[in-house]
Order: structure tokens, then C-alpha cells, then sequence
């Protein structure tokens, strides 16, 4: 029988809050089952949590996460969610990769100013 989690236990496991897990709940992307009033949260719950703080720490949109998600149920070889899951990652790796040349230049031009600050200082 898989583990039962309460809200409380899954976010500390996760290492987030119960209000991010709650979060995610009304965002449609994990759908706990119910105890009475409570919920509970099954090793599903958990590996899909960890699917979208995954996701959410390298830069995807819950729109993407969802998507990536939602292929996983009705694409039962995943196929099609491999071939979502590689776009996605070639379109953030290169976002990522201009950002990093954007912030290479700001890095300069503020060394730049650096320098001319520095020496404007020392000729006064």
C-alpha cells in the first residue's frame, strides 16, 4: 500500500509549504483524495509535486508543467511527452543562454564604469 501524506507531511518532505502544495492543488496540477474533510496525498501526489517544483526551479511555466503533466496520463508510452519535455527544454536552455550573454555584457559595462569611476576619483 503506497504512503499516505497529510498536507503538513507532504510539504515538509517537499521542503515547501502547505500553502504551495495547496497552491498547486487549485492550479488543477495534483488532486488529492479525500479522508472525510481531509486530504491525503499518495505517492502520485508526491511524484508529481516533485515534477512541478522541478519544472518551477528551472524556469517552466505552469502552463508548461501542466501540459507536461497532463501528456503523462493520456500518453501511456510518452512518447509524445518526450518529444514536449525535449522542445521545451531547447526553448528555455536557449532563453537561459541569452540571458546569460545580456547579463555577460551588463557585467562589463558595469566593470567599464568601475574602471572610469576609479580613475575620474584618483584624478582629482
Amino acid at each position: 500500500m503506497d504512503k499516505i501524506y497529510s498536507v503538513s507531511e507532504l510539504a515538509k518532505a517537499l521542503g515547501v509549504t502547505a500553502r504551495t502544495i495547496r497552491f498547486y492543488e487549485d492550479k488543477g496540477l495534483i488532486q488529492p483524495q479525500r479522508a472525510g474533510v481531509a486530504r491525503v496525498y499518495t505517492h502520485r501526489e508526491r511524484a508529481r509535486m516533485v515534477l512541478i517544483l522541478r519544472g518551477k526551479r528551472l524556469g517552466f511555466t505552469l502552463k508548461d508543467i501542466k501540459e507536461f503533466l497532463d501528456l503523462y496520463v493520456v500518453d501511456t508510452k510518452r512518447v509524445e511527452q518526450l518529444q514536449l519535455l525535449l522542445k521545451k527544454v531547447r526553448l528555455r536552455a536557449g532563453q537561459l543562454e541569452e540571458q546569460r550573454q545580456a547579463l555577460e555584457q551588463t557585467l562589463e559595462e558595469l566593470k567599464d564604469i568601475e574602471k572610469q569611476t576609479v580613475q575620474a576619483l584618483a584624478d582629482r
